[in-house]
């Protein structure tokens, strides 16, 4: 059983990373669900009480992250809260709209289009603040990447040593 266990952490741990590319699905979701896969096709034990303490601070720091370089991102650029808020949603919504390109224009766009249509700044400073958006989403990716990595790597101590 600790072969199915490995497999289904694994394929929760690959969907997680796809995560990370599309928004939509929710990366720490499935990181954790890859740990409690293997703990139920294999064992818990391995995991201790400070192994789950660890987790918890590494998926705060993950939903922490992910809301963070998108403010800063956007901030830094000289965006607005409108801007945020329209980088937030282009996110959401652009990868259903264009599928594959989406996942950078969606956010472009809203936070050009807010910046431009709420917060009624020039096309220049809405084009600086789209930017930021995108500039955003790169550092979220690798920001979570990192934490992600760590965090199956944790998990291989745990239960491997």
């Amino acid at each position: 059983m600790e072969i199915a266990g490995w497999i289904a952490a694994i394929i929760m741990f690959i969907v997680a990373f796809i995560g990370l590319i599309y928004p939509i699905i929710p990366s720490v979701v499935f990181i954790v669900g890859g740990f409690l896969l293997y703990g139920l096709f294999a064992s818990f034990e391995e995991m201790s009480w400070l192994f789950w303490v660890i987790q918890t601070l590494f998926v705060i720091l993950l939903f922490g992250a992910d809301t963070l370089a998108n403010i800063v991102g956007v901030k830094k650029f000289g965006g607005s809260k409108a801007g945020m808020w329209g980088s937030t949603i282009g996110l959401l919504i652009g990868p259903f709209v264009i599928p594959v390109a989406g996942i950078l224009i969606g956010p472009f766009l809203g936070a050009f289009l807010s910046e431009l249509l709420v917060t009624r700044t020039g096309v220049k400073q809405s084009m600086k603040t789209g930017i930021g958006s995108i500039v955003g989403f790169f550092t979220s990716v690798a920001a979570k990447g990192a934490v992600m990595v760590l965090m199956i790597g944790i998990f291989v101590l745990y239960v491997v040593i």
